[in-house]
């Protein structure tokens, strides 16, 4: 069993500020336990009545003829602490607290929510809340919630899971769940999560035999491992995370020392934590909703590739559009395929989609043939069939159904769609036989697509690999010269260069390494050292290597004259190649991630990056690079030469090391231009922030 399992399946529970008025929400939790089908024993705590709605009361749980497997809490704030200790002295090991009150408001209540906490843990007692709307659980008819929703529509059973902070935002999916006739498994709103959060929901979801597809919404994540670990256990175990994340929070102190964090932000990376799990991030109900609908009924294309039968032309380009722009292929069919189709529907138009016309509602007895054409015509993931309002005409539908149900038993792992108005003893039937039914043509698109990148996800995802942590750098600042020491050390490769304190030494430097060379101003206190002027390109005798020591040290003085200066960097210039930016992170909840992109100083302004959490495989670093479009320059753009892609991807494994050894001390590291020449790369410049002590 479960650790959360008695959160959604009690045998008994006590409703802790039981009413006999079902406007308050001690009233409306009691209604619902008695009146929306739990078998449960349910005991109403009330100080001061003796029955509450027909039902004995009791005035604390110490009282109680048994230790409740759940006690659902709605008192005032001030009040929930001793129903704890009560709880506690009872033996009841989960509590939801319903109440608010607490950190959601500031002050006293931020102090009263961590006092809660400390007791949960000092009793072993398992929390939500508080400032929660409960759970429910509708295949065992129970509703612990004061969900308003219930005096009006009741969830139907079904295997959708809904796990949430937000309580507004769990009732109102599975209102609109119910309503579009999607079945609830389980539901739970974790509101403030002193304890129990959505990770640790959706770990339960993904473990529950009765949830087939989860839905998962955050507003914010404490707990970055536990989600991790939850959405990777869910994606081994093949079982869908449709998920929502809102609302926003500071960057954090790196965004001030580097770019590599204002190009992140908390969304870049929870959007690639979220991919690397195997979890779809969604961006509204609807689309989670379609996701999950399609996910509960149908198998998951197994291709990203899909067809067509329209019964209409311009349905038929509309949902093909829909498709590319979604990720999804509209191949040609074979023309034996297309001969055998034009064998039956002589008037069929087009090699995919197919435009049976309208003649084909006179010509039912068809579409078996049709459909299996299409599917032995082309490697497809799934079938799309748009029938205009045949859903609505019970005495033409068996034909169609029986094409159906002859398609998906020779196809059973394709997606097999309806698209078409209907009515619900259609819609179910289809249903029935894993046949979703949409109305509007581009939602069903959308939801296969989906559904396609889902199982794509699923099957790539995999846990970050673990790494030992080093021995610390004993440092908290760096300039460009001691940041490259340490990557170089770390094995990221650099060019050689001199750091010099005065004129002379810059020239004596230039006559070893050659020239030109490049000079750059060299202070931790000037991280961006164009913005300042602090870069000089091609400086080609000693005559100029003084002059541009002067210019280097005056403008420096002039637009930072705070500044520290630690003299001139003095190296080699390096020529052809792609320049790109590689980088880490290290985000307070996720821990290290690694960044690459296109470099140089329009990296912010085109923020053509893409991010992993570190450290790298070399597998994992090509996926990187992939995902940035910038990554075709790598393999010769416009007849140039292809560049160095396995230095590229040494250089972000080594970086993704550095970062993941040193996480506790180091926030970024940006290493722009980092240079990928067609033999070999290197590091142009380097900026390394450390963490501010405490």
């Amino acid at each position: 069993m479960h650790p959360l399992e008695k959160m959604f399946r009690p045998r008994s529970v006590a409703v802790v500020g039981a009413s006999g008025d079902p406007e308050k929400l001690g009233g409306r939790t009691l209604l619902h336990l008695k009146e929306l089908g739990y078998q449960g024993r349910i005991y109403p705590i009330n100080v001061s009545a003796k029955e509450v709605q027909g039902l004995p009361a009791w005035r604390s749980v110490a009282d109680l003829p048994e230790t409740p497997d759940c006690a659902l809490i709605l008192l005032p704030a001030p009040l929930v602490a001793q129903a704890i200790e009560d709880c506690a002295a009872r033996g009841v090991k989960f509590a939801q607290v319903l109440s608010s009150g607490f950190a959601e408001e500031g002050g006293e209540g931020v102090a009263m929510q961590a006092r809660l906490g400390e007791q949960a843990r000092a009793h072993g007692i398992r929390l939500t809340g508080p400032n929660c709307l409960g759970s429910i659980s509708p295949p065992d008819g129970f509703f612990g919630t004061f969900s308003s929703l219930l005096a009006t529509a009741k969830p139907p059973p079904g295997s959708v899971g809904v796990a949430t902070q937000s309580g507004a935002y769990g009732s109102h999916i599975y209102a609109v769940a119910g309503f579009r006739g999607i079945g609830i498994s389980r539901a739970i709103a974790t509101g403030n999560e002193v304890d129990i959060d959505v990770a640790e929901a959706i770990d339960y979801l993904a473990d529950d035999p009765g949830t087939r597809v989860i839905c998962a919404s955050l507003e914010g994540c404490g707990n970055g491992d536990g989600l991790r670990r939850a959405l990777l256990k869910a994606a081994a175990l093949r079982k869908p995370v449709i998920i929502m994340k809102v609302g926003s929070s500071e960057v954090g102190a790196a965004a001030a020392a580097t770019h590599t964090g204002s190009l992140a932000g908390e969304d870049r990376v929870i959007d690639t934590v979220f991919r690397e799990c195997g979890a779809l991030r969604v961006s509204s109900i609807e689309e989670m909703l379609d996701v999950a609908y399609l996910c509960a009924i149908a198998p998951l294309p197994p291709l990203v590739s899909a067809g067509i039968v329209s019964v209409s032309g311009g349905i038929g380009v509309l949902m093909a559009d829909a498709c590319i722009e979604a990720g999804l292929s509209v191949p040609a069919l074979s023309v034996d395929a297309l001969d055998a189709i034009r064998a039956v529907q002589p008037m069929a138009g087009g090699r995919n989609p197919i435009d049976t016309t309208a003649q084909l509602a006179g010509r039912l007895h068809v579409i078996e043939t049709i459909s299996q054409s299409m599917m032995g015509g082309a490697d497809l993931g799934a079938l799309f069939f748009y029938l205009a309002h045949l859903g609505r005409d019970m005495t033409r539908f068996p034909k169609v159904e029986g094409a159906f149900l002859a398609l998906r038993r020779r196809q059973p792992d394709r997606t097999v769609v309806a698209v078409m108005t209907h009515i619900d003893e259609v819609r179910q039937q289809l249903e029935a036989m894993g046949v979703p039914v949409f109305e509007d043509p581009t939602r069903a698109v959308r939801a296969v697509a989906g559904a396609a990148r889902l199982r794509r996800l699923q099957a790539e995802a995999e846990p970050v690999p673990g790494i030992a942590t080093a021995a610390p750098l004993g440092m908290t600042v760096a300039n460009e010269a001691q940041a490259k020491a340490l990557l170089a050390a770390a094995g990221v490769s650099v060019l050689p260069e001199e750091a010099c304190a005065g004129a002379e030494a810059a020239v004596a430097a230039a006559d070893r390494l050659g020239y030109p060379v490049v000079m750059k101003i060299l202070s931790d206190d000037i991280p961006h050292k164009t913005e300042v002027g602090g870069v000089m390109l091609n400086v080609a005798d000693g005559t100029a290597v003084r002059a541009a020591f002067a210019t280097l040290t005056e403008r420096a003085g002039i637009a930072r004259p705070d500044a520290r200066l630690d003299g001139v960097l003095v190296a080699p210039m390096a020529r052809g190649g792609v320049e790109t930016i590689i980088g880490t992170l290290t985000d307070p909840v996720f821990g290290p991630m690694v960044m690459f992109g296109l470099g140089g100083v329009a990296v912010e302004l085109f923020r053509d990056v893409a991010f992993a959490s570190a450290p790298l495989t070399p597998q994992r670093a090509e996926a990187l690079i992939d995902a940035s479009r910038g990554a075709a320059l790598l393999k010769g753009w416009r007849g140039g030469p292809a560049l160095d892609r396995a230095a590229l991807v040494e250089a972000l494994c080594a970086l993704s090391r550095f970062a993941a050894a040193h996480a506790d001390e180091i926030d970024s590291v940006e290493v722009n231009p980092f240079l990928v020449r067609e033999t070999g790369a290197c590091a142009l410049d380097a900026l390394v922030a450390f963490r501010a002590e405490d």
